[in-house]
């Protein structure tokens, strides 16, 4: 198990939010956030005091706004903050480290430094916390030829050696979050039972963004 990785009886009842759409956290994958605003700064200090862990969530465009804030999807990760520095017009540049999915059970009051906070359940995602042995069951064959008509289409620059040594839950990780999908596509990708389902989820994502990107007929891409 790796360094600072919590037990399922250790985590957080009730946590602070990040809610920021298209930014998708998984399980070991990891996102660097560039924070600024201040009750997002506020949080990030906190955190660093009191386990060093927070939420990212994605807003939910879709319903309508509460008291506290645009509505949130109902599911999040819960992330550990790995890295950690200050720049010189005060902002904060970290890595987010990600642990387990998360439900919310329901909203909390804001935080004194304005931030969101909410009730989690981690019951039905357990299984994020185990890191798995051997390859999971998908076609990583397939996976890799949809995504390089895909990041010729979106103009996306690879280094494929990179990628073909990529470890397979890792490589379906890593493209679920830095492919620039859509929030509610983020979300499905997010909420996908396992790794097996995520990276069938990946394939037809990627081979719809090519068609949809693709170069009209008769001219020349």
């Amino acid at each position: 198990m790796p360094a600072f990785h919590p037990r399922f009886a250790d985590l957080p009842e009730e946590i602070a939010v990040f809610p920021l759409s298209g930014a998708l956290l998984l399980p070991q994958g990891r996102l660097p956030l560039n924070i600024f605003e201040p009750r997002y700064l506020a949080m990030a200090l906190d955190s660093l005091a009191q386990g060093r862990m927070f939420g990212m969530v994605q807003p939910d465009a879709q319903k309508p706004r509460g008291a506290t804030g645009p509505a949130l999807y109902r599911v999040g990760c819960l992330g550990r903050l790995s890295s950690f520095s200050e720049t010189d017009d005060g902002r904060l540049l970290v890595t987010l480290a990600g642990l387990i999915r998360f439900r919310i059970a329901g909203e909390l009051p804001l935080a004194p430094g304005g931030y969101r906070r909410v009730r989690t359940d981690y019951a039905e995602f357990a299984a994020d916390l185990v890191v798995q042995d051997g390859a999971p069951p998908y076609d990583r064959s397939a996976l890799l030829a949809a995504l390089r008509p895909y990041f010729r289409a979106r103009g996306i620059e690879a280094n494929w050696d990179a990628v073909e040594q990529s470890a397979d839950t890792m490589l379906v990780t890593t493209l679920s979050m830095v492919c620039p999908f859509e929030v509610p596509e983020k979300q499905a990708l997010l909420e996908a039972p396992d790794c097996a389902e995520r990276a069938r989820m990946l394939v037809a994502l990627m081979r719809m963004g090519a068609a949809a990107n693709a170069p009209p007929e008769g001219r020349p891409s």
